[in-house]
């Protein structure tokens, strides 16, 4: 998709061959949103592989995060985390609560 670094970004020619049904679906969809089928389908799926793109990294930070705390036996405990997280939603600047051995 275009962007701010590319806002011109080459096309490549693809087909789709899609059930009448869904078809038609796009279709509405895409009239209610005042757009054509066309970009309406490039706006879904370029969507969609964001969100795949987006839980993929989800998924490796999570990963990551428990390889970390495997390795130095720290976590934060959920009860202080539910603590941050309330007082963090009044103020962006409240400190983290400290990490704890988990052995």
């Amino acid at each position: 998709m275009p962007n701010a670094d590319n806002p011109i970004e080459k096309t490549i020619p693809t087909s789709i061959k899609l059930p009448a049904s869904v078809k038609a679906q796009i279709d509405e969809s895409a009239r209610k949103a005042g757009v054509s089928a066309h970009a309406f389908m490039v706006k879904t799926l370029a969507d969609a592989s964001e969100r795949a793109r987006l839980q993929e990294q989800f998924h490796q930070d999570s990963m990551d995060a428990l390889r970390d705390m495997e390795e130095t036996g720290l976590a934060y405990a959920w009860d202080d985390v539910k603590i941050y997280l309330k007082a963090r939603a009044l103020d962006r600047n409240t400190p983290r609560p400290p990490m704890k051995p988990i052995r």
